[in-house]
């Protein structure tokens, strides 16, 4: 407790006890319920826009096709070109999922990024790392894929002692903890903003004293409500990028 102020644990912002199938494997909780959400959500989105298929797209469709775009020429084409552009499904598909995961810190009464817990980002992460590794080899072959993964052409034989081991490791075995982390790490750290600013202002709103100061809480919660929101998408967009660029960079070596 701080003036007068009770922070709730930290726990209490992170684990959810089980709704459906309590103490199963099947156990559903909340964030559960999120994933499964982002999922009806981006299918009902998707099957309603392309419901017309009109050759100058208004409303719903339209917009679906600006998301398309913004991932083909945002991600695709400056991540792995225009070879790459059979990847633009897969791409913008898992655009909507983590950004959908991720606004719904923003959006009451949910409150909590699904991305905020570990799971969700590492499953993505493995997935991506599995695809890449699987087009490594197919576009490669077995031995050209380590070859190309693990001595870098260009560089003094010598130097293959020191930066072998470090490829080994960052590229089959950091790389996909670490592609989870960047997203994990953001959406936890806005979640507990988020959450500490919430308790400020409700603290402050039935404070007497501080009613004179009620305007400027309300004012930096509502400023970072919108971070976070920005932060959602940007993370997003982030994590996509990087999933081009794993999947580029398997696909063409020399790139």
């Amino acid at each position: 407790m701080l003036f007068g102020v009770a922070f709730p644990p930290i726990s209490h912002l992170f684990e959810w006890p089980d709704i459906f199938f309590e103490g199963t494997p099947l156990a559903i909780n909340k964030i559960v319920l999120i994933n499964l959400l982002a999922v009806v959500l981006i299918i009902g989105f998707l099957l309603f826009a392309g419901r017309k298929k009109a050759m100058v797209p208004t409303g719903a469709q339209n917009f679906a096709e600006s998301i398309i775009d913004f991932i083909r020429n945002g991600v695709v084409m400056q991540t792995m070109g225009p070879t790459g552009l059979s990847w633009t499904p897969f791409l913008t598909l898992t655009f909507l999922f983590v950004f959908l995961n991720n606004i719904a810190k923003v959006i009451p009464p949910i409150l909590m990024p699904a991305t905020g817990r570990m799971a969700t980002p590492l499953v993505l992460a493995l997935i991506i790392w599995v695809v890449f590794n699987y087009q490594g080899v197919k576009h490669q072959g077995f031995g050209g894929y380590l070859k190309n993964s693990l001595f870098p052409p260009g560089l003094p034989k010598a130097l293959y002692i020191l930066v072998t081991p470090i490829e080994l490791i960052s590229t089959f075995i950091i790389r996909p903890f670490s592609h989870a982390v960047r997203l994990f790490a953001n959406m936890m750290a806005g979640h507990i903003l988020l959450a500490t600013f919430a308790v400020l202002s409700a603290s402050l709103w039935v404070a007497e004293w501080y009613a004179v100061f009620l305007p400027f809480p309300f004012a930096m919660l509502m400023g970072v409500w919108l971070f976070e929101a920005l932060a959602s998408f940007l993370q997003a967009y982030i994590f996509v990028v990087l999933a081009g660029v794993y999947i580029g960079g398997a696909i063409h070596p020399e790139h």
